[in-house]
């Protein structure tokens, strides 16, 4: 039995201490960039006395942000999941385009304030190599390719790559109003407004005129 509980504890630590690290690294990427973050200063951010610590939980700077991206990716999912149970059959573009955006918000709401994650993300996207990462961990997901499905299907009169490039503007949109909003400190209330202010403006874009 003690040896159970032994092993217990260790476990537990060892999900804290790697909580703590990843929240210390998305607070100094979003503050000094990616580039300009070593693992020895997440370590030391996170209270690691050994500075080797990100190295022997995570490896690679590049397997660190992959973790972050999937620890968080999953919080997002699990909203993105609920909404789709509620909206799985409208035909309404509004429920569907909300499906995409409500999910980022409300995950960014429930961080507080301040929170780091969307200027961390709009980073990755930006980076040769960690914009893989972020379209590989986050972007086909199974929950963001069914809102995606159900969007092209309110839209069926949009031709391909015009639905593609609209797509990607949407994202940009997403990504860069969110981490402004989250360097002003957006609280709660701020979140509600932004997602309805990006639904409002992403239907519009979807449905705008091809010319």
């Amino acid at each position: 039995m003690t040896e159970t509980h032994g092993s217990a504890r260790v476990s537990t630590r060892t999900l804290a201490t790697r909580e703590s690290i990843l929240a210390a690294a998305e607070r100094l990427f979003a503050e000094r960039g990616v580039e300009g973050v070593s693992n020895r200063q997440v370590s030391e951010a996170a209270g690691q006395g050994n500075n080797t610590a990100v190295g022997y939980h995570f490896g690679t700077k590049t397997d660190l942000i992959r973790a972050l991206v999937r620890d968080r990716q999953a919080r997002v999912d699990t909203i993105r999941r609920r909404m789709l149970a509620v909206h799985a059959d409208s035909t309404d573009l509004r429920d569907w385009v909300a499906c995409m955006v409500r999910p980022f918000t409300d995950h960014l709401s429930a961080l507080g304030v301040p929170s780091w994650y969307a200027r961390c993300v709009t980073q990755f996207m930006s980076h040769p190599v960690l914009r893989d990462v972020m379209i590989e961990d986050a972007l086909t997901a199974p929950e963001l390719q069914a809102v995606a499905d159900g969007i092209e299907r309110l839209l069926p009169d949009l031709p391909p790559a015009v639905r593609a490039a609209r797509f990607d503007m949407v994202r940009t949109l997403m990504l860069h109003t969110c981490a402004e909003q989250e360097r002003a400190g957006a609280d709660a209330a701020a979140w509600d407004a932004t997602a309805a202010a990006l639904t409002d403006a992403i239907v519009g874009l979807l449905t705008a005129r091809v010319t």
